[in-house]
């Protein structure tokens, strides 16, 4: 017996861990629920449930567990705490005594609830029940206002009732592991219990240190630093450090008096959360300087608060896109998803002042905008905008105010309403981003200068081939256009800018009191093509866009003054574009095709001219008075042009006005220092009006020195109402420096041959005429100058070279000098009757002889067998120099004197020979006008031989 409980000795211990171990199982603890749950509520100071069943344990250690726990109302204060687990650590003597004696409490797998904000300060105080308590929560989870905390692990100790409180643990918030120490004092006999508070997570570490104080507050200082300040808010990366005063009642938390350095960047701050009647988060930043763009980019993808967050910033400078922006003021509010800007004024570069206020509704953000600075030109260059190439003195003052709406697919700004450059301008606009990305824009501008604002022709190479990635619709007006000196008033253009497409739905204007429409279309690529071009013009007159072109072609009054339609299409790659023209001008219809290689800027095609009145439009053109000499009859112009910016050339061209008909080539070279005209003309019947010698109105030659001229002219006739029709006309005309030259004249005339040259000097003061021609065998046949004395018939050759100078003709004719020679041969002379003279002288009655010579001196004709002789001229009085008759049937004379053109005088002596051979010469004095001379028979000397024989 002995020896077999010997043998039972060393069971002993195994049976009592077997006890210890199955023995808890078999005891019914459901009827200890009641203990469990008023335990837990003691500890705990808030009503337990136990709703789970209930589990105890000796080994390892003695340990009660319950499972689906909650902790319900106590006192009427809410508390949401559930766990899975509730575990209670059992000292083992009383549990042996069969008491329940708790050493420390866990809770595993709790979510706890905490109502925020407390209902005062003074909650956070410890309860006097507090103490010789041990607690802990494992893998829990906590949710405090909004705020959720993860995987919680925490334990308290309240050691006795003088000890301080210590919570410490680790936890989750928002994917960052973070570990927390708070130590609470107990009170002192003044009621002040202190507090200490550090959280550290990711290199962040925020420290509180005060007091809670009777009154029911907390003030102390706080401390946060970290190297990351993107790791505690939305922020971008860099240290950062904070220190300031802290204070905490029941309804706002408030840190002012903040010392910032954030990533080097010092400044002052200031946070406010409030706990009643909303929670919400206010902050205050007064920094040196801000980066805008690693703000903007974090805050654009940060996540809503938990929580309203107004931000008050000012910041002396901030950087945004490599500028600097001063005086950066604003407050930013943000609840949920909406955020709302107020008061935000900056200081842009260029001196620009900007105010914004605002809020966003979803994705969408809209701003009030103001504006306002001396040079718009010096702000957006400082953002990268290409404006080098404009006109310094453009993009200047401005102001105004603008909607702007930003939203994730598009930036709008539904109103506009500014001043730049003095210029009020107004409208909308839209902006859509993408990969191509899409510009609507509708302006009105009251007045509108292009004159510096254009890019010069090179900038619009990459619009022609489709470069641009944009597309674009625009809808422009303006009441007043002015660019390069013209002016259009109603201005407005509606186009749009697609994929490949520039279309111009309309372009109009009012020009000079014209209406000016233009559409069209131009696919863009490496090959442009213009398509559906359309040009209208239509006005009360042209003398508006005559004025325009002034510098270019200077056209009369006149003809401008007429009623103007005009109508252009066209199509066609730019190196071959085809339009097509017709119009009117008045009476004057035109119509025209021509072909342009706008990169080589050439042209070539056909022009067409009409008009139903010839010399009306002679009228037009600046003729003085109705050209008469012109003939009656209708004017058109048909040729065939090319040309470009060196010079214009018409290939073929006939030309018919009245009675002129003529054909021919002309080249206009405009490279040179002066235009020049090269070509030739044939006329078939060449028409000049007749030159009034004695009109003191000065020549028109100013016209010869603009221009440069070698043309060879021929003429099969050559009509004029002072002179017998000239034939065969053949001349080369050259022009150069104001001195025009025909060399080489030579026509015919009557039957004879003319030749010579002819120069004009009009670069000369006063101008100079000179010429040497000569006319050999005429045959006249009407007498040539209309005048009682006069050369009527017979053949005629004159020789002869002259000089004049002076700008009107009677000038010229007034300072006519120079000589030659003339003959008529069987001809006939008007104004005496020298055979009757010399009849008159045989009659044997003296009485009768003298009747009869005076009836020959008063009149008649005399037949010539030849009239030879010469002439000089000076200061314009024309001396005849050994000027010889001999008449028929032995008629000799001869003639001396002089005339004056320009005064229309002459002072003759004619002279006859009357038989027998001594007898004294018969002469007739004629002076006075030409057209009334007055005769003076000279019979004196005659009659005395008479009677002395």
């Amino acid at each position: 017996m002995r020896k077999r409980l010997l043998l039972l000795i060393p069971l002993l211990p195994v049976a009592l861990l077997l006890a210890a171990w199955f023995g808890p199982r078999f005891f019914d603890w459901e009827s200890q629920r009641g203990r469990v749950a008023a335990i837990a509520s003691a500890r705990l100071g808030r009503f337990v449930t136990v709703e789970g069943p209930l589990r105890v344990t000796l080994l390892p250690q003695p340990m009660l567990e319950a499972d689906d726990v909650r902790v319900g109302e106590v006192d009427g204060e809410a508390l949401g705490v559930s766990a899975k687990v509730l575990r209670l650590r059992l000292g083992l003597a009383p549990l042996l005594r069969g008491r329940l004696e708790p050493r420390d409490l866990v809770l595993v797998g709790a979510d706890i609830r905490l109502p925020w904000p407390p209902e005062s300060i003074g909650a956070l105080r410890p309860p006097l029940w507090l103490t010789g308590f041990d607690a802990r929560i494992e893998d829990s989870r906590v949710e405090v206002g909004g705020a959720v905390l993860e995987r919680v692990t925490a334990r308290l100790a309240a050691p006795g009732p003088l000890d301080a409180i210590r919570t410490e643990g680790s936890f989750t918030w928002r994917g960052a592991a973070a570990r927390f120490d708070a130590v609470l004092g107990r009170p002192g006999f003044d009621g002040v219990a202190t507090l200490d508070v550090s959280v550290a997570a990711q290199g962040t570490t925020v420290t509180a240190r005060g007091a809670l104080v009777a009154e029911g507050g907390f003030e102390g200082r706080i401390e946060a630093s970290g190297s990351d300040l993107a790791t505690l808010m939305a922020a971008p990366s860099g240290p950062f450090r904070a220190t300031g005063r802290v204070s905490v009642t029941g309804e706002v938390a408030a840190a002012d008096d903040l010392t910032l350095d954030l990533g080097g960047v010092t400044g002052r701050g200031a946070a406010t959360f409030r706990f009643r009647p909303e929670s919400r988060l206010d902050i205050a930043l007064a920094l040196a300087r801000i980066d805008l763009d690693a703000w903007i980019g974090t805050l654009r993808g940060a996540q809503a608060p938990p929580l309203p967050v107004g931000l008050d910033l000012s910041a002396e400078a901030a950087s945004f896109r490599g500028q600097t922006i001063r005086r950066l003021r604003g407050g930013i509010f943000r609840e949920g998803d909406r955020i709302t800007l107020t008061d935000i004024t900056a200081l842009l570069p260029g001196e620009a002042e900007v105010e914004a206020a605002g809020a966003t509704a979803g994705d969408r953000l809209e701003l009030a905008l103001r504006f306002a600075g001396p040079s718009l030109r010096a702000t957006v260059a400082a953002f990268g905008l290409p404006v080098d190439r404009l006109d310094p003195s453009r993009l200047r003052t401005f102001e105004g105010r603008a909607r702007v709406v930003l939203e994730p697919t598009q930036l709008g700004v539904p109103e506009l309403s500014a001043t730049l450059d003095g210029g009020r301008v107004s409208g909308a606009g839209v902006f859509r981003f993408g990969a191509r990305p899409a510009l609507g824009l509708g302006l009105n501008f009251d007045r509108l200068v292009l004159d510096g604002l254009l890019p010069p022709a090179a900038d619009w190479a990459p619009l022609l081939r489709g470069g641009v990635e944009l597309d674009a619709n625009l809808r422009l007006a303006a009441e007043t256009v002015v660019w390069r000196g013209a002016t259009a008033a109603r201005a407005a253009i509606d186009a749009v800018m697609e994929r490949g497409r520039i279309g111009l739905r309309r372009a109009s204007a009012q020009i000079g009191g014209a209406d000016v429409t233009l559409a069209g279309n131009l696919v863009t690529g490496a090959t442009p093509r213009f398509a559906d071009l359309v040009l209208e013009v239509a006005g009360p007159s042209a003398a508006g866009l005559a004025a325009l072109a002034a510098p270019v072609i200077d056209l009369p009054d006149a003809l401008v003054a007429q009623p103007l339609r005009l109508r252009a299409t066209g199509g066609g790659p730019p190196d071959a574009l085809a339009v097509a023209a017709e119009g009117e001008l008045g009476e004057l219809r035109f119509e025209g095709q021509t072909t342009l290689n706008v990169a080589q800027e050439r042209f070539s095609g056909n022009l067409t001219l009409r008009h139903p009145g010839a010399p009306r439009l002679a009228l037009l053109l600046g003729a003085a008075d109705m050209p008469s000499w012109l003939g009656e009859g209708s004017f058109s112009l048909i040729a065939t042009l090319a040309g470009g910016r060196t010079g214009v050339a018409a290939e073929s061209m006939e030309l018919v006005a009245g009675g002129l008909r003529a054909r021919g080539q002309l080249a206009l070279a405009l490279d040179a220092a002066r235009p020049r005209l090269t070509g030739r003309v044939a006329a078939e019947r060449l028409p000049l009006p007749g030159v009034a010698l004695r009109d003191n109105d000065p020549i028109g030659l100013g016209p010869l020195g603009a221009f440069d001229a070698e043309l060879t002219l021929e003429a099969a006739e050559v009509v004029t109402s002072d002179l017998p029709p000239l034939t065969e006309l053949t001349t080369k005309l050259t022009l150069s420096g104001g001195q025009l030259a025909l060399a080489d004249i030579r026509a015919r005339l009557g039957g004879g041959v003319l030749d010579g040259t002819l120069n004009l000097d009009a670069a000369a003061t006063p101008p100079v005429l000179s010429g040497a021609l000569g006319l050999a065998g005429s045959t006249l046949t009407r007498p040539l100058f209309g005048l009682p004395f006069d050369l009527n018939s017979g053949q005629l050759s004159v020789q002869g070279r002259f000089t004049a100078t002076g700008h009107a003709p009677a000038a010229l004719l007034g300072s006519l000098s120079g000589e030659g020679r003339f003959s008529l041969v069987d001809g006939v002379v008007a104004g005496v009757a020298l055979r009757t003279v010399v009849n008159a002288a045989g009659v044997d009655e003296l009485a009768q002889a003298e009747a009869g010579m005076r009836e020959g001196l008063g009149g008649g004709a005399t037949a010539l067998e030849r009239l030879e002789g010469g002439w000089r001229a000076a200061a314009g009085v024309v001396v005849l120099d050994g000027v010889r008759i001999a008449g028929e049937g032995g008629v000799a004379g001869a003639v001396e004197g002089s005339v004056d053109p320009r005064r229309g005088t002459m002072d003759l002596r004619i002279l006859v020979q009357p038989p027998p051979a001594g007898a004294p010469a018969i002469g007739l004095r004629v002076t006075g006008p030409a057209e009334m001379p007055r005769r003076q028979p000279e019979l004196a000397d005659w009659a005395r031989w008479r009677a002395a024989q």
